[in-house]
């Protein structure tokens, strides 16, 4: 028995490319951008949550230091490093949302305080 190439798709399917990122719906760039923003929430989430075990880490030593001025500055440095770390978060995404929201225009806030991000395209 022979196999035709015109047979082919009666064993195997259709071959059609891929869809690319969808996440939902049929435009990629707006599958992109949900990628972005769920990136972007990841970010804000999971650094929230490292502050609080560093901050709550360095206030565990405080009070188990057991009045060792060693140990209380660790205690002291780890809990301003945490601070320092929450600026810093909060300057990051400031500065992201101004290079990207306002210059760029990429970002919009909506009015429930969501965000969509319109990734600009060669046809438009």
């Amino acid at each position: 028995m022979k196999l035709l190439a015109e047979d082919i798709n009666s064993i195997f399917g259709t071959v059609k490319p891929p869809e690319g990122m969808s996440f939902g719906s049929d435009d990629p760039a707006q599958g992109f951008s949900k990628l972005i923003s769920f990136g972007i929430r990841l970010f804000i989430i999971g650094s929230g949550l490292l502050l609080l075990v560093y901050l709550l880490w360095g206030a565990f030593d405080w009070i188990n230091s057991g009045g060792e001025k060693e140990k209380i500055q660790k205690a002291q440095s780890k809990i301003t490093n945490a601070l320092i770390g929450l600026v810093i978060i909060f300057v990051v995404l400031s500065v992201f949302n101004v290079l990207v929201g306002g210059m760029l225009g990429i970002i919009q806030v909506e009015d429930d305080g969501s965000w969509t991000f319109s990734l600009p395209t060669l046809g438009e």
